[in-house]
């Protein structure tokens, strides 16, 4: 799994981009958040509140329902505003 950080994510996580491989008990977006608040350090600080996150799966937005694959791309960014 590609895992993408944006913006502040990025610069609390400490990485732009990462290949990873989560266990097997991670199978929804939720479930990906809180392993990595397991992972601790800067991951723990980025997703400490989970409202202040955006995520895409595949380039798609997604919920904290939606399923994760091995294959997949997953990008979190914060929530983005226009004007």
């Amino acid at each position: 799994m590609k895992l993408l950080y944006f913006a502040w994510l990025r610069e609390k996580a400490g990485v732009f981009q990462e290949d990873v491989a989560p266990p097997d008990s991670v199978g929804t977006v939720a479930d990906l958040i809180e392993w990595q608040i397991g992972r601790g350090g800067g991951y723990a600080e980025a997703f400490a509140d989970e409202a202040m996150v955006r995520v895409a799966v595949n380039q798609e937005y997604a919920g904290l329902k939606h399923p994760v694959t091995a294959g997949d791309e997953v990008a979190f960014f914060p929530p983005v505003t226009g004007g």
